[in-house]
């Protein structure tokens, strides 16, 4: 009886995020290349181009792009304030990027460090009402540790609510509703070519642009970690930092499944 209960609840709602709205929404990003000698991180070379080719695949996916270069830790946390103040109701979603230096829990503005949970902080659904319900799409490309990833040989296994006019109110979590996708696990150094840019926003960008119509947002991930995985390896003079490998963390609160369809 209770099995019955549950099919018929999870067949009375859509299991897609409506992006029907008359807008896509925002993609902020923020991309930090150039820091203060205080904090005593080098120049992030090679972030233009992640900058540049993010900004294209949001704009291709419908997106309005506001970028933001070399902020403060105050610029950062007064930006993400005014996106959180944002009416979005006319908005299906909200992106994020964030581009720095970074270590488990906290990446670098120009002059210092900002936690990421106060940094996110204006985008949940109780403090941001227009955004409740909505996807909060967040991508960082930073460090969360120093380790490094000598990675392990393994061989391929063959053959690798608006459906009867009624309105419903539901209660949800603030914390639900958001996808973080973290450029490589808890702990572990992000990699990030002086020429080509970062691994992971390579994969993104490349990912976005031949699937971002076509499949939901955790199986665009589950490629991007993919092409990180299998694709890319260090090349580094030092035999210390040579051949190590890397793959991106995905954690997602969402609630239904993300599709950027082309709009109307």
């Amino acid at each position: 009886m209770e099995d019955t209960k549950d099919e018929m609840i999870l067949g009375d709602h859509d299991m897609k995020y409506k992006m029907t709205h008359k807008k896509r929404g925002y993609a902020i990003v923020i991309n930090n290349q150039v820091f203060q000698p205080q904090t005593d991180k080098e120049e992030r070379r090679g972030t233009k181009q992640d900058a540049e080719g993010i900004k294209n695949r949001f704009e291709a996916l419908g997106f309005v792009v506001e970028p933001y270069e070399n902020l403060t830790c105050s610029q950062m946390l007064r930006t993400m304030g005014e996106v959180g103040r944002r009416n979005h109701s006319k908005n299906d979603c909200l992106a994020l990027v964030v581009m720095s230096h970074g270590d488990e829990g906290i990446v670098y503005g120009t002059d210092g460090i900002v936690e990421l949970d106060i940094l996110l902080a204006p985008l949940k659904g109780d403090k941001c009402p227009t955004l409740a319900g909505k996807p909060k799409l967040i991508f960082i490309q930073a460090c969360r540790g120093t380790k490094l990833d000598g990675g392990v040989e393994v061989a391929d296994e063959a053959g690798l609510d608006e459906l009867d006019g009624r309105n419903h109110v539901h209660k949800i979590p603030a914390e639900a509703d958001f996808l973080i996708a973290y450029s490589v696990v808890p702990g572990f150094f992000s990699w990030r070519n002086p020429t080509n840019g970062s691994w992971f926003m390579q994969a993104l960008i490349q990912v976005l642009g031949d699937y971002g119509q076509q499949l939901d947002i955790l199986s665009l991930m589950t490629i991007v970690n993919r092409k990180v995985a299998y694709e890319f390896e260090s090349n580094a003079a030092s035999k210390a930092m040579s051949k190590k490998k890397q793959v991106p963390c995905i954690t997602s609160m969402l609630t239904k499944l993300v599709y950027f369809w082309p709009k109307q």
